[in-house]
This record gives structure tokens, C-alpha cells and sequence, in this order.
């Protein structure tokens, strides 16, 4: 099986649009590469990471490296607020996890859900969240090859959804701004909205999604 590796080569890559404004197709790109990196944590976090990570994989540096650990972050503090929300998505959304049809259909339900009210940066790492859960259930009923199929899917939606947004922005970096403040009586203050109503947003796509199973 296939390890989530982080290339030097495409560490450098990257590295070099962050000095310049970068182009819808390196957003996407980026999109997906922290990706990678959110699923991976969360696969050795939960004790199902479907291969042995080679010791001598090198991962990248300056400032992706800071975006991906404060996506991570987020992320921890997104969990924290609702621990039951972003495990067991697939029994959730009650989906079977062998057709690749369908696990695209409900990923790409639940994100169009999660920004039909707009788009802010706890949406984001919300995406994010549900992406790594749903591949960590993927990895559990021995379909690790889905987890490709997500991280694509989730650079799908980003082209199609966010980059225009992210561009406004300056692009991922500004994740960063996130987190100036780290007070623990504002912690999470800003995550609320991304959660407060994402168990309605399950309940909808359980029954968008029903007529065809």
C-alpha cells in the first residue's frame, strides 16, 4: 500500500509560490498537500496509519510547514469542541465505503452543506476534519486506496469552491492570522460556527444521499 509521502522536490516547489501570489492550480495543489499531511496525522493519531512511514521522508519546511501545523491545530481545537462529530462520518452518513461513487458523492454533499452560508477559515479546517475522519474509516474497513480518492476530491472542491476565496487572501498563509491571539478564555471562540450546526448538516445529506442506496 501506498505511504502519504511529502516530497522535498515539492516542498521546494511550493515553497516558492508562497513568495509570489500563486496560481489557481497551486492553490489546488497546496489544497492537497496539506491534505496528505492532516490525513496522516490523523491516521497514526488513531492507530490505523496502513503503512510503516519510512524513516527517511523528508518534510517541508518554512512557511507550508507552519500553514500545515496550524491547520492541524485548528483542527485539534475543531475536535475538541465536538469530539463525536468528526469520528465515524461513514456510519454517520451511513454510506458504504467500497463504491467510490459514493464516498465522493457524500464528501462533496457535506462540503457544499458546510459553505452554504459562506466561507470562513473554521469552514476550512472543518472540510479538513471531515476529509481526515472519513479517511481514517476508509483505512479501517480496508479500503486505504479511497484515501487518494479523497484527497483529490477535496482539491475538486477547493478549484471549484475556495479558490477565489483563498486568492483574496494571499492564499493559505493567511490561516496563520488564525491563531495571533492565543488567550485560552478566546480558544475556539471563532471554531463555534463551523460545528454549531454540522450534525443538521449529517442528517441532511443521510437523506440527499438515501434514494440512492
Amino acid at each position: 500500500m501506498e505511504v502519504l509521502r511529502r516530497s522535498s522536490v515539492f516542498a521546494a516547489e511550493v515553497m516558492e509560490v508562497f513568495d509570489r501570489s500563486p496560481t489557481d492550480k497551486e492553490l489546488v495543489s497546496q489544497a492537497k498537500a496539506l491534505c496528505r499531511d492532516y490525513i496522516n496525522s490523523r491516521l497514526i493519531r488513531a492507530g490505523v496509519s496502513w503503512s510503516k512511514p519510512e524513516s527517511n521522508v523528508p518534510v517541508p519546511g518554512g512557511k507550508l510547514a507552519e500553514v500545515s501545523s496550524i491547520l492541524l491545530r485548528l483542527g485539534d481545537e475543531l475536535e475538541y469542541i465536538r469530539p463525536n462529530v468528526y469520528r465515524n462520518i461513514a456510519r454517520q452518513l451511513n454510506i458504504s465505503l467500497h463504491s467510490e461513487t459514493v464516498v465522493t458523492d457524500a464528501f462533496l454533499a457535506v462540503a457544499a452543506q458546510i459553505f452554504t452560508a459562506g466561507i470562513t477559515w473554521g469552514k476550512v479546517v472543518s472540510l479538513y476534519a471531515v476529509a481526515a475522519g472519513l479517511a481514517v474509516d476508509c483505512v479501517r474497513h480496508a479500503q486505504p486506496a479511497m484515501v487518494h480518492t479523497i484527497v483529490d476530491c477535496l482539491g475538486e472542491f477547493v478549484r471549484k469552491t475556495l479558490v477565489t476565496w483563498l486568492k483574496r487572501r494571499g492564499g493559505w498563509a493567511d490561516i496563520t492570522k488564525c491563531v495571533v491571539n492565543t488567550d485560552p478564555s478566546l480558544r475556539s471562540h471563532w471554531l463555534v460556527a463551523a460545528v454549531c450546526s454540522f450534525g443538521h448538516f449529517l442528517k441532511a445529506i443521510f437523506f440527499v444521499l438515501l434514494p440512492e442506496r
